[in-house]
């Protein structure tokens, strides 16, 4: 299984490849699709990720306790 950040580093080194304008376009379609895949990827993990995340939060008698991390977009 691949990780985020290996992920990552290889849409870094597509993204380099297909903004050198160097490459032929059938590499440069190959490349391109495999950006999406990876990018789909990435994002199917950070959202596995951000539902794991908790926050601490301290209420007003100083009690310590775990709540779970809610963006504005935390439903889709």
């Amino acid at each position: 299984m691949k990780s985020f950040e290996k992920a990552m580093g290889e849409l870094k080194e597509i993204i380099t490849k297909l903004e050198s304008g160097e490459l032929p376009l059938e590499e440069s379609i190959k490349l391109f699709e495999k950006g999406t895949k990876l990018i789909a990827y990435s994002h199917k993990k950070l959202n596995e990720i951000q539902k794991k995340v908790q926050i601490l939060v301290e209420d007003k008698d100083g009690e310590i306790s775990f709540e779970d991390f809610e963006t504005e977009d935390s439903d889709t």
